[in-house]
């Protein structure tokens, strides 16, 4: 999910238990078409994907290494290159 800052609830539903779990993160703070970072955790945590990946992470995030640390084990940060085996 790039590009989004909303995801209705009905259609929550149909994310729950994923594998993977692709969704943007653009910063930390609000922005009118993409999740911040804690909104983008927030919706992981309820979804309880297996995997998450954040994409859309704009350089206003921080720095890469810094922001993995503050990430729970089952999500991380993409980066330019990232291949997904599924």
């Amino acid at each position: 999910m790039t590009d989004a800052n909303f995801i209705a609830p009905e259609e929550q539903d149909k994310l729950r238990n994923l594998d993977v779990l692709v969704i943007n993160a653009l910063r930390k703070t609000t922005h009118v078409s993409h999740f911040t970072l804690a909104e983008a955790l927030d919706l992981i945590a309820l979804l309880k994907p297996k995997q998450a990946y954040i994409t859309h992470v704009s350089h206003q995030m921080g720095l890469h290494a810094e922001v993995q640390k503050e990430l729970p084990p089952n999500v991380s940060l993409a980066y330019d290159g990232l291949v997904l085996n599924l």
